[in-house]
């Protein structure tokens, strides 16, 4: 901060009264007056000033303020931030109307608006402010006007932050809505993937089943044709046992038959050798024989078996 400035400001200090008017200010040194706080009066009159920055409202230990005669189009949001604030006189200035935060200065007792291009209501609620009572009674019914203002403007806000609530309560529903047809959707198919995969596994199991069904009825096909097989050989077998059996015991009783044979025909001849013909041992063999032989010389089989034999012989 520049202490030049300072020390001029309060140079221009008069009691409580800090005259600034006449200055051809463009702007008001805000950080300046805040280091002067024992003037609660300020003179700002008849200057260049167009606005106010918001950093004037922080000057909160004004209680009269004289702007008039200057070029202001409008006042900062902040205004109602000078709580302590009695006198303001807003003369002659190019205002159209007032910030809402206006109706916070409870403390206002006078007010001059005049010759400013107010709209309307508000220059109908300033009136004339032709002579101190008129500018007290402005003060009144101006803080009363935008403390209408005020509440009109927070029902509005209400009204639109209602809307707002509601417009976001039903996008919240509709997000909802979205969001429980997504999971719906993602369940079904969830549940229709779960279903592809359960029917894929029996027909899996199926296809396992049947393959084994079908395993099994091969080796028990190929397990029956071996024991008919097995029953097919036995069979043969046994009857072949029984023939080869049969066929030993034939050939065994054939050679013991032929062999008989043969000693019996060997007697026979010995028999008929002159030499043995009269031993006593031969005389049955011999009468047997004969009597064979008139026996089977009756028989035309025998006769030609006889009749070879001694074709034979001779």
């Amino acid at each position: 901060m520049n202490k030049a400035k300072v020390e001029s400001l309060r140079d221009k200090v008069d009691g409580n009264e800090l005259d600034l008017s006449l200055c051809n200010l463009t702007e008001v040194p805000v950080k300046e007056l805040a280091a002067v706080p024992k003037a609660t009066f300020l003179d700002l009159s008849c200057n260049n000033l167009t606005t106010l920055s918001p950093e004037f409202c922080l000057l909160t230990h004004l209680v009269k303020v004289d702007l008039s005669k200057n070029q202001l189009v409008s006042l900062p949001e902040e205004i109602g931030q000078l709580y302590s604030l009695q006198h303001l006189d807003l003369y002659n200035n190019k205002l159209t109307m007032l910030p809402l935060s206006f109706c916070q200065l409870r403390c206002l007792k006078w007010l001059d608006l005049k010759d400013n291009p107010l709209e309307l209501t508000l220059a109908k609620a300033a009136g004339d402010c032709l002579n101190e009572k008129q500018c007290r009674q402005c003060a009144g019914r101006v803080l009363l006007h935008m403390k209408l203002l005020q509440e009109e403007a927070d029902n509005v806000r209400e009204r639109r932050l209602l809307k707002e609530k509601e417009q976001e309560k039903k996008r919240e529903a509709k997000q909802r809505e979205r969001e429980a047809r997504e999971r719906e959707v993602q369940k079904k198919k969830k549940a229709e993937e779960k279903e592809r995969k359960r029917k894929e596994y029996e027909a899996q199991m199926a296809a396992q089943a049947a393959q084994e069904q079908h395993k099994k009825k091969k080796e028990e096909k190929k397990k029956r044709a071996s024991q008919n097989q097995d029953k097919k050989k036995a069979s043969i077998s046994k009857p072949q046992t029984r023939r080869s059996v049969c066929s030993r015991l034939f050939s065994l009783l054939l050679r013991i038959l032929l062999l008989l044979i043969i000693s019996a025909a060997a007697v026979v001849g010995a028999c008929r050798v002159p030499e043995l013909k009269k031993q006593e041992m031969c005389a049955p063999v011999n009468l047997y024989t004969d009597e064979a032989l008139s026996w089977a010389r009756g028989l035309d089989v025998v006769q030609q078996v006889i009749q070879k034999i001694s074709d034979l012989q001779q």
